[in-house]
């Protein structure tokens, strides 16, 4: 691997992410390209290389630090391409983890190339073509909530469909501040904010716990 491509994920360096993540990072990208010109498994405005690890492998990756590292499963409650979810069943794998990553997605497309690329790259992953709103009494480690619906539908949807969890990632974006604080007139929310890496206005929520406010 070029030092070129190395420098791309510079910003990531501080996770001690192996050259073999690396390598895995770009047969995943060469996937995603290849399978984007037949169906949208990304935006096209993003459908490139350079756009692919900026804005979402390195985004991602991030979030590894708030994963609980001890726990069976961790979930990706909308998979969508695979990001964060198969980013993070990635790292875990050269980390030597074997916690079973959950990719959610109701997409055909989406879902039947998400078991491709658990794959070919040989993932500790299991996807699901639900709908996660339809399933109750969910139990898991760390759920991740990634470009999938809205934090105050989100919240609602972890309150009443899981059981058991550890903890909730969201990732916000340049608006997040907002909704963030219209979110807590609902909710009693114990967490830590993170500044991203991938943008000034962006940042990162771990949930620890939820409650209703009366």
């Amino acid at each position: 691997m070029d030092q070129e491509i190395l420098n791309s994920y510079s910003r990531i360096n501080h996770l001690n992410v192996s050259r073999e993540t690396f390598m895995d990072f770009e047969y995943y990208i060469s996937m995603i390209l290849e399978r984007n010109e037949k169906i949208n498994i990304i935006s096209q405005n993003t459908a490139s290389k350079k756009a692919i690890i900026d804005r979402h492998i390195i985004d991602s990756a991030q979030i590894i630090d708030f994963v609980d590292l001890t726990s069976n499963t961790t979930t990706d409650i909308g998979s969508g391409s695979g990001m964060p979810g198969i980013i993070v069943a990635i790292i875990l794998k050269n980390m030597n983890n074997n916690m079973n990553v959950h990719l959610y997605e109701k997409s055909f497309h989406k879902s039947h190339f998400l078991r491709e690329v658990s794959e070919k790259l040989n993932l500790n992953t299991k996807v699901f073509q639900k709908n996660i709103f339809e399933i109750k009494n969910l139990e898991t480690g760390t759920i991740m909530s990634r470009a999938f619906k809205p934090m105050p539908v989100v919240l609602d949807l972890v309150y009443e469909n899981f059981s058991k969890y550890k903890n909730l990632i969201f990732f916000m974006g340049k608006n997040g501040k907002r909704i963030f604080e219209n979110s807590k007139k609902k909710w009693e929310l114990e967490y830590i904010e993170k500044k991203s890496l991938t943008s000034k206005d962006s940042f990162l929520i771990n949930i620890k716990k939820i409650k209703k406010k009366n």
